[in-house]
């Protein structure tokens, strides 16, 4: 069976732009990125320090590992009645340096959005290997006898409402000192 070259050609060239097609785009040329690198101070641990709200953020999601100027490894997900003791261990452990980190509500973490930006919608040089999914937030959604919790995603779909028993990914805050 011979295939013809043309669907050879287009194959491949599918295959090599794939990747890029996947790739963060960014677009300035409307309006500035709503998150500049330079409004993050980098703590060199891991984390980094919001100059306009004051927050320190872990550069990471759960899961992942920074090393080398990166996160490493997979970001975890986890449902929201989880949240709370993913919270207490990292908090008891001490392995982040601080024991006073906690989910962020709503409005802390629509701050580091980058509206600039697609696939993921943040600052990859400030928050790298962040995933284009839901990220659940401590805001709930008021009089929801579902009592679900608002979760906003990096991708395309914003902010929603989402049940307990769903699995999101998990960046933390603390006020900075």
């Amino acid at each position: 069976m011979r295939i013809p070259l043309l669907t050879v050609l287009l194959s491949t060239l599918t295959a090599a732009l794939s990747p890029a097609l996947a790739e963060q785009r960014c677009d300035t040329s409307q309006r500035p990125l709503s998150a500049p690198t330079e409004r993050f101070t980098d703590n060199g641990d891991g984390t980094v320090t919001d100059q306009s709200s004051g927050l320190m953020w872990m550069r990471c999601a759960l899961g992942q590992d920074w090393q080398d100027g990166t996160c490493n490894g997979t970001a975890q997900t986890y449902a929201w009645p989880d949240t709370q003791d993913a919270v207490e261990a990292i908090n008891a452990s001490g392995e982040q340096f601080f024991s006073d980190w906690r989910v962020p509500g709503l409005r802390d973490l629509a701050m580091i959005i980058e509206r600039g930006c697609v696939s993921p919608r943040i600052n990859l040089t400030v928050f790298p290997g962040t995933p284009t999914d839901f990220f659940w937030t401590s805001t709930a959604r008021a009089d929801d006898a579902d009592q679900r919790m608002y979760a906003l995603s990096f991708g395309p779909e914003g902010v929603e409402p989402h049940a307990p028993d769903l699995a999101h990914y998990l960046r933390l805050v603390r006020t900075a000192q």
